[in-house]
């Protein structure tokens, strides 16, 4: 089944920053945030363990465990346990760093395994209090987390959790699953196996205004060729596009931050905000099923439905174009 058949709109809730991104998040604002977005009809809440060790995980099932299950779409991610001891030394998050510094303590175990992935569901089923996930997506085998020995993992996952969740898929289990990366590479890999055949995939921080060259080029031409999709996590750059200090989870560079100025230059001439121009950017290409903006306070709930809806005028995009603020093939919402 397409993603977009799956999907019950086209704007979903990232639920990274419940698992103390960046920051430590009163519970209570945490849950907030999650009842602003159901009140506001988002219906699509995207989690994983990784997202401070099971603490954003704990977070949505406590907030939508009230909400009428066939109401939604939840999907989570494999290839990381979380067990119940305690880390004791530091952990190494590759490019991730110490974004969730302010998570829980417990110690998580990387595993892409058959049988973790199995274990991973059950566990995130019982953290998420519900008894079915939707969508599942294999977690970070790429570059950014594992450096020269990405592609030994992804080998482990294709012949442990790819099979087991390309079973699940056909038993009905779950309804889809797909990489969940922050790396065009690892989905073009998985795009060119024969077996198993995923449904698409979650890229986050590669389809958005400030980078998507190589995600357009390489991509997705060959996702809507084969009619599956892509979900765009990350859509305002871990936050510079909207004036945040960083950028893929590290401060923003000279160059990133002169080209959001350049950006925010041509939306402030127009009115436009850049939430709009982000995310109305990534769902212009045909291969996006859905965009997931994460949010850490309700008022950001609003921000983003607002900018969902907002009016572009077209000769907003046309300055960006001119102005080789984007690639020249991209699809723009004219």
């Amino acid at each position: 089944m397409a993603l977009k058949d799956i999907l019950p709109s086209r704007l979903g809730f990232g639920a990274a920053p419940l698992g103390n991104m960046f920051r430590a998040i009163p519970e209570e604002e945490a849950l907030a945030t999650v009842e602003a977005a159901w009140s506001d009809g988002i219906r699509y809440f995207d989690n994983a363990p990784f997202y401070g060790a099971g603490l954003a995980e704990i977070r949505m099932g406590e907030a939508l465990k009230g909400k009428p299950r066939d109401e939604y779409v939840i999907s989570t991610k494999v290839g990381r346990i979380v067990l119940d001891d305690i880390e004791q030394a530091p952990r190494d998050n590759g490019e991730k760093g110490d974004v969730f510094a302010n998570g829980r303590p417990n110690k998580v175990i990387n595993d892409y395994s058959h049988d973790a992935t199995l274990r991973s569901i059950e566990d995130s089923l019982k953290r998420l209090q519900t008894d079915h996930i939707d969508i599942v997506w294999v977690h970070d085998v790429a570059q950014d987390f594992y450096g020269d020995e990405w592609l030994a993992r992804f080998e482990e996952a294709r012949t442990g959790a790819f099979r087991a969740l390309d079973r699940l898929r056909d038993e009905g289990t779950i309804k889809a699953w797909g990489l969940g990366v922050n790396r065009v590479e690892a989905v073009e890999l998985l795009l060119d196996l024969d077996r198993p055949r995923p449904d698409g995939s979650l890229l986050a921080g590669r389809y958005t205004l400030l980078d998507h060259d190589r995600a357009l080029e390489r991509l997705m031409p060959k996702v809507a060729e084969r009619g599956l999709g892509i979900v765009v996590g990350g859509p305002y750059s871990s936050g510079a596009l909207v004036g945040g200090p960083n950028f893929e989870y590290a401060p923003a560079t000279p160059e990133i931050l002169v080209k959001v100025a350049a950006i925010k230059a041509i939306a402030d001439r127009h009115g436009i905000s850049m939430k709009a121009a982000g995310l109305q950017f990534s769902l212009a290409n045909p291969a996006v099923a859905a965009v997931i903006p994460g949010a850490s306070r309700p008022q950001r709930i609003a921000e983003d439905t607002a900018a969902l809806n907002e009016t572009i005028p077209a000769d907003f995009w046309r300055e960006l174009r001119e102005a080789g603020l984007v690639n020249p093939a991209a699809p723009l919402p004219l």
